[in-house]
């Protein structure tokens, strides 16, 4: 009988069932995903109090943003299942606005840096994150690692002798822990245990509760306390603009891991833009800012096996349930442990096979070079945007006296000597074209010179005057030139340019 219904017959509620993903009526799919947000809102607490240290200001703040961002970019993002939250590398970029000019000029700064990145995503950058090479990507990902790690170290400097073994006590659980299990976080149970030490035996030792009160409600939208001036502007733009290259560069890696894991395409563009959304909101909340996190995305994707965009919004909402219900309980978290932890996601986040004896051989000494400028520029300015721009520029140039060099010039006499064809392959242009003139011999090549280029490909108007450069010597001695062989872009390009580049005309 249900074969003979009519549409008409269907229900209202029928309809939207059909309308909705499969996975909203899979029971197996909403546990996963709800175990999934769990599992990162306990992993996200320590870290996020952690990178709150790292950017000077109080534990709430990173909580909030880690709330904030998570929740939004759930709604607004390109890549599902990702984790954006506070993170160190933002951390690192905004805490000299804390520390130099105070809180408001921090919220204003991240606030300007979600608007650049809504612009960055609107025009495509995402589309230039291929330009970035590798060997940028691993100088990045190591001295992220190096600053990370360096700024554990003011923790670990005139304090009571008890940090020390218990830092130690929180490395060993860290790296042993996930031998028994994997489905608690081994930070989370590393911190757990060191917690109940220290208040258990009365060990005084620095704790989260003497960095700053943690949040008691849910955070409030505001408006930054700033003057709303063009100095303002000035003074807080570069951070922004750093602060937004390092955001979208992380997040757009981390998308790109993510699409590798679960064999899916996700929207960088959308993704770009979701991230500025994010900040802009995070900073009327009176968050610190953040982007996608690498080691909690792979917690959710990996080892939990998240898949939706459930996970991510419920990571930002039990982050806030366990704040607010437990917050006394994480003020007793003591000092070390988080510092235990930092140093475990420094350790985690380096590169090591970077630095294996059989990658450096088999490496090309550009391609070390390049990712060596990378970490000594990013270190040295504390500026992670400035070593990418740094480090891709030097690779750039590697890449242009590589090529350079590839571009070859042959030449063949005819028996009778009247004529000579000059033979020339690979890619001309500024680098290339320059040596190009001296190849030819001008004084003892016979009357007629033919220049195949049917091998070439011409680039730009350094090679179109180059060539120029070479029929005007040879005319000077008498002599004929004829150039051949131009596929149809090279042959455009000499047509509109050859003779327009001097100003003897």
């Amino acid at each position: 009988m249900s074969i003979l219904l009519s549409s008409a017959a269907v229900t209202p509620a029928a309809r939207l069932r059909g309308l909705r993903p499969d996975w909203l009526n899979d029971p197996k799919v909403w546990r996963t995903e709800i175990l999934a947000g769990l599992v990162v809102a306990l992993a996200l607490i320590p870290e996020a109090i952690s990178f709150s240290i790292i950017a000077g200001v109080d534990p709430a703040i990173g909580l909030f943003a880690s709330f904030t961002m998570a929740v939004t970019i759930s709604v607004v993002g390109g890549r599902r299942a990702m984790i954006s939250a506070a993170t160190g590398a933002v951390a690192l970029v905004i805490a000299p606005v804390n520390r130099e000019h105070g809180m408001g000029h921090l919220v204003a700064t991240v606030i300007l840096a979600g608007v650049f990145q809504v612009i960055l995503g609107a025009v495509g950058v995402a589309r230039l994150m291929r330009f970035v090479p590798r060997s940028v990507m691993t100088g990045f990902v190591n001295a992220l690692a190096i600053m990370i790690f360096m700024a554990q170290v003011p923790e670990m400097h005139d304090v009571p002798w008890a940090v020390y073994p218990l830092i130690a006590g929180g490395l060993v659980l860290m790296v042993f822990f996930p031998k028994v299990t994997k489905v608690i976080p081994a930070p989370l149970v590393s911190i757990v245990i060191l917690t109940v030490i220290t208040v258990g035996a009365g060990i005084a030792v620095p704790t989260v509760g003497d960095k700053g009160a943690l949040p008691s409600s849910l955070p409030v939208p505001g408006l930054p306390d700033v003057p709303f001036t063009l100095d303002t502007l000035t003074t807080i733009a570069p951070y922004a603009l750093a602060m937004a290259l390092v955001g979208l560069m992380e997040s757009l890696m981390t998308a790109k891991l993510v699409d590798d894991i679960t064999d899916t395409h996700s929207s960088k563009t959308r993704e770009s833009i979701g991230q500025g959304v994010a900040n802009i909101v995070t900073g009327f909340f009176g968050g610190m800012g953040g982007c996608a996190m690498i080691g909690q995305t792979m917690i959710n994707v990996k080892v939990s096996g998240a898949r939706t965009r459930v996970s991510t919004f419920l990571a930002g909402a039990f982050l806030m349930v366990l704040c607010i219900a437990f917050g006394p309980v994480v003020s007793d978290i003591p000092m070390a442990a988080l510092v235990a932890v930092m140093v475990m996601v420094a350790f985690g986040t380096f590169d090591w096979h970077s630095l294996a004896p059989a990658t450096l051989k088999r490496m090309p000494a550009g391609e070390i070079a390049v990712m060596v400028i990378t970490v000594i520029v990013v270190v040295a300015t504390h500026n992670l945007a400035i070593g990418v721009v740094v480090g891709t520029i030097t690779a750039m140039v590697v890449f242009a006296k590589r090529v350079a060099h590839l571009a070859q010039v042959t030449a063949v006499t005819d028996p009778d000597r009247s004529t000579v064809v000059y033979s020339v392959t690979g890619e001309l242009f500024f680098a290339s074209s320059n040596d190009l003139v001296g190849r030819f011999d001008y004084a003892g090549d016979p009357e007629k010179v033919v220049i195949d280029l049917s091998a070439a490909h011409i680039w730009d108007a350094s090679s179109v005057a180059a060539l120029d450069a070479i029929e005007t010597k040879y005319k000077q001695r008498g002599k004929t030139v004829e150039i051949t062989g131009l596929n149809d872009p090279s042959a455009d390009l000499h047509g509109k340019l050859t003779g327009e580049l001097t100003g003897s005309h």
